[in-house]
């Protein structure tokens, strides 16, 4: 899950991490009055508040001389869509200004911490060059980027941060000061199941401090039911309509580019099913897993799902009947396709718990689907029904 610059910065200040004055206007007459207290009449950034990258190239971050000027940037911004290299062409619609006070910056880093599957552990990032993409810089001078990886059990060490603190070239006056900032982001990190957690830029300012300038945390879905104050940070306009409605029924769906649309129980058989789709040369619409203990009900929601999106050309159902059983799923199969009149091919490979019969329910419904037993030949069957993935 993914909230916006100002939410990121209110939790990361709660934990210790400096970050600017500022505040959040939501309409055009709010930004004036508070562009003038957090900048105490100078100058002040304002900021669109979407998730996704690039906002700066795109306009979207703004340095206005005065409140007066603020609230003309702003107005151009709020409730406009903004297009960055992120969002596509249709853009993302702004509905918030986080509007903060302009700091006298010395230098620029880049800091995050994420979680290193391959090691199981968090790993810091660093660059001496901040505000730039740390996907370019890394394949471009790989020998820019510093990596440290953190015991779980310890947390950040102080010769990890004196380390960080000399990649920087900072001095050892510094170096305690980024001992307290990596303490902090790695506890809001760690308490609140983050992610991903990315200052860019850290900022040293001329009087000497860090602060934060900009952050992102993403969080991991899986652990929400423990985190009620940061679910409640969700930002439903800044997510596709069908993930947020596949979000009601519990189901894990990713919009992707292809035109063969998969229905799968289990995140390993969902990406299994994806390669193969590949490998038979079509291209996966979707990932969407509907769950080990799925119901008819759940089938159909997902149906209803993968048929309003668009560019799908026929719909893979690939089952594995464990907990769920075949005919369970055939009959909510059956019942969502004759509901919702299914105009696009549709193959089903079941496996598993009463696999005949699941397939019998399939055979006697009258319905145009295609079965496969095998995962290779519902694949190419798909991709053939499809028009050949193209």
């Amino acid at each position: 899950m993914k909230i916006h610059e100002f939410q990121a910065k209110k939790i990361l200040a709660e934990f210790g991490v400096p970050v600017p004055r500022g505040a959040v206007a939501r309409k055009i007459e709010e930004i004036e009055r508070l562009a003038e207290e957090v900048s105490s009449g100078g100058k002040v950034v304002v900021k669109a508040q979407v998730h996704a990258g690039g906002r700066g190239k795109a306009g979207g971050v703004k340095v206005a001389q005065n409140a007066s000027e603020a609230l003309q940037v702003g107005a151009r911004l709020l409730g406009k869509p903004l297009v960055t290299h992120q969002t596509g062409p249709e853009g993302k619609v702004v509905h918030q200004l986080l509007l903060e006070e302009v700091l006298p910056i010395k230098r620029e880093f880049y800091l995050s911490l994420l979680l290193d599957r391959e090691r199981a552990c968090p790993l810091v990032l660093a660059s001496a060059e901040g505000g730039v993409e740390i996907e370019q810089l890394a394949a471009r001078s790989p020998e820019k980027i510093g990596r440290w990886h953190i015991n779980p059990l310890l947390g950040p060490m102080p010769y990890q941060a004196r380390q960080l603190a000399a990649f920087w070239g900072l001095d050892k006056k510094a170096a305690a000061e980024v001992q307290r900032l990596l303490q902090a982001l790695y506890q809001a990190f760690w308490q609140k199941d983050a992610t991903l957690v990315e200052i860019n830029p850290l900022v040293l300012t001329e009087d000497g401090r860090l602060i934060a300038l900009d952050a992102k945390m993403n969080f991991d879905d899986n652990a929400l039911f423990r985190q009620p104050q940061v679910a409640e940070l969700r930002d439903p306009s800044e997510e596709h309509p069908l993930e947020v409605k596949a979000a009601s029924y519990d189901l894990s769906y990713i919009r992707l580019d292809g035109n063969i649309g998969c229905m799968v129980n289990g995140a390993g058989l969902a990406m299994a099913t994806m390669d193969i789709i590949l490998l038979c040369g079509g291209r996966p619409a979707n990932f969407l897993d509907v769950g080990g203990g799925t119901d008819a009900k759940r089938v159909a929601a997902a149906f209803e799902i993968l048929l309003a999106q668009p560019g799908v050309k026929a719909v893979l159902v690939n089952i594995f009947g464990g907990i769920v059983r075949c005919d369970t799923i055939a009959e909510g199969i059956v019942t969502a396709a004759r509901n919702m009149k299914v105009e696009v091919p549709l193959v089903v490979r079941l496996q598993g718990t009463l696999v005949d019969k699941g397939r019998e329910i399939l055979a006697a419904s009258g319905l145009p689907i295609t079965s496969a037993e095998g995962m290779e030949e519902a694949a190419r069957k798909a991709v053939e029904l499809a028009g050949g993935g193209k």
